[in-house]
């Protein structure tokens, strides 16, 4: 399914993306790696069981694009010009190796693009869930998305 254009997307409405994903340690090890983040936190397994948490977290970066990339497929692919930022980005809980996440995707509000009349400006939220239902990424983001064009049923 291509993504969505402008007028299509209505506020008040949720996506329950299809898509979902299990992370795995090699996820984790190659994201913290390519991003040259050392944080032992998300590499060293010994460290991290010492902590609160007995094991290696994921790398909250990867969570969050992660997140954001699932719902692409449904919304935006395609049709977006561009992100316009985030904001409001929390993780309230932390996300493991072998963790399984789903998204849901709520549209908060749009509106027409004061600058260019093919254009529009979606706020979305994206919520990632994990296997035990518990809520781990919170993310708001405003996509500049393209009108339909002309003719176009």
């Amino acid at each position: 399914m291509a993504g969505l254009y402008f007028e299509e997307f209505e506020v008040g409405r949720v996506f329950k993306h299809a898509i979902t994903r299990t992370v795995t340690e090699m996820d984790n090890t190659l994201f913290s790696l390519m991003t040259m983040n050392p944080q032992p936190l998300h590499l060293d397994a010994e460290f991290s069981a010492q902590t609160e948490f007995g094991q290696r977290l994921v790398n909250s970066l990867f969570t969050l694009g992660l997140v954001i990339g699932i719902t692409v497929v449904d919304t935006t692919l395609g049709t977006t010009i561009g992100n316009l930022g985030m904001s409001d980005i929390k993780f309230p809980k932390p996300v493991f190796h072998g963790d399984t996440l789903r998204v849901e995707t709520e549209i908060i509000s749009k509106r027409p693009s004061k600058s260019r009349p093919n254009a529009g400006i979606v706020e979305f939220e994206h919520r990632g869930i994990n296997q035990r239902g518990e809520l781990v990424c919170v993310c708001r983001r405003s996509g500049f998305m393209k009108a339909k064009p002309t003719g176009h049923a």
